[in-house]
């Protein structure tokens, strides 16, 4: 059984991939300083699977926490790595936090993952590495923008990093550039559940829906749009989340052309902020108490991907429709609301 070291495997995606990932037979291990997740986490991944996965609770962005994780976990075949602060508002207000913790993490594992001949990684990356994209849908080969926010722009030196890092060490690395990944676990055990106010659209809104938020903040109604408000392609977590162990896969399997690869991880299809709202509406049966506020820092107007070559070289293809995502956010928060 290969052991793969998930980082911020307490949180919504590191959840739902350990979940993935024991089903598809690996051991799991969990790292997590719990900044922004709980450790309850742990237990929820064990009524899922049966499987009980260890948890280290460290600050791989502390140099000695990083190293001693690595010396006392020699087993370790491959790391997905999701640690990193991701709030797009947040770190225009904290650049310098976003710089040092993000990047720090990166480096921290990569050095130990050399000194410990660890060959894998599949990095979480984002399609804010594209930033206000000029045409669309995205490819993997479209070209790069000056990056909206410091969190984008982590995303695209994290990129950097790896880039440099595979070419002169016996490392491989895929960086899986997802969209927007919403939804939750159908067993509704396990979802996104962010510490104090949410910074991304879902749980806002479910929050709101089940009254622990008063109103929703639409943010701008006045893009070129549709409707005024801002396009995403939204992803459900279970269809992201089997992403990595089919990247996972490809290592183990010797499929992967180069030391470093770049894949979208979408649907291909561009939803407004207004039309998450709608399919909630409908699959919940609620009507949703929102405003419209201004424009928020660091937003692009419109983005989705293009899909093709992650389906073509990996094998896999979002399956999940909006209103599933929705219903299965909906789900989930209800669930929370009985304990």
């Amino acid at each position: 059984m290969r052991t793969i070291l998930v980082t911020g495997g307490t949180g919504f995606i590191g959840t739902h991939t350990a979940v993935a990932l024991q089903q598809k037979g690996y051991n799991v291990v969990i790292a997590d300083n719990l900044s922004n997740s709980n450790e309850d986490s742990v237990d929820r991944i064990e009524k899922i699977t049966g499987i009980r996965a260890e948890f280290i609770k460290v600050d791989l962005s502390k140099e000695l926490e990083c190293k001693l994780l690595f010396e006392t976990h020699n087993n370790i075949e491959g790391i997905i790595n999701f640690a990193a602060f991701k709030a797009v508002g947040e770190s225009c207000e904290k650049p310098i936090e976003y710089y040092k913790n993000n990047l720090g993490i990166l480096l921290n594992i990569l050095e130990n993952m050399k000194k410990h001949n660890i060959k894998y990684i599949v990095h979480s990356s984002s399609c804010t590495v594209y930033g206000q994209p000029d045409k669309l849908p995205i490819k993997e080969d479209s070209p790069t923008q000056f990056a909206e926010s410091p969190y984008g722009n982590t995303k695209q030196m994290a990129e950097d990093i790896l880039h440099f890092t595979t070419q002169t060490n016996n490392i491989k690395a895929i960086a899986l550039r997802y969209f927007n990944p919403i939804g939750a676990h159908d067993s509704g055990i396990i979802g996104e559940l962010p510490n104090g106010i949410p910074n991304n659209l879902m749980p806002f809104i479910t929050q709101t829906a089940i009254g622990k938020r008063k109103a929703l903040t639409v943010f701008g109604n006045d893009y070129p749009t549709p409707d005024g408000t801002c396009i995403r392609d939204y992803i459900h977590v279970v269809d992201l989340a089997e992403a990595h162990v089919v990247a996972m896969d490809r290592f183990f399997e010797n499929k992967n052309k180069s030391n470093l690869e770049y894949f979208n991880i979408g649907t291909g299809n561009g939803f407004s902020v207004l039309e998450v709202i709608k399919s909630f509406e409908k699959t919940s049966g609620i009507k949703l108490n929102y405003v419209i506020g201004p424009r928020r820092a660091g937003d692009i107007i419109q983005i989705w991907a293009d899909t093709q070559y992650a389906e073509k070289e990996l094998g896999w293809k979002a399956k999940k429709t909006l209103d599933q995502m929705t219903l299965s956010s909906w789900n989930w928060e209800k669930e929370l609301s009985k304990k």
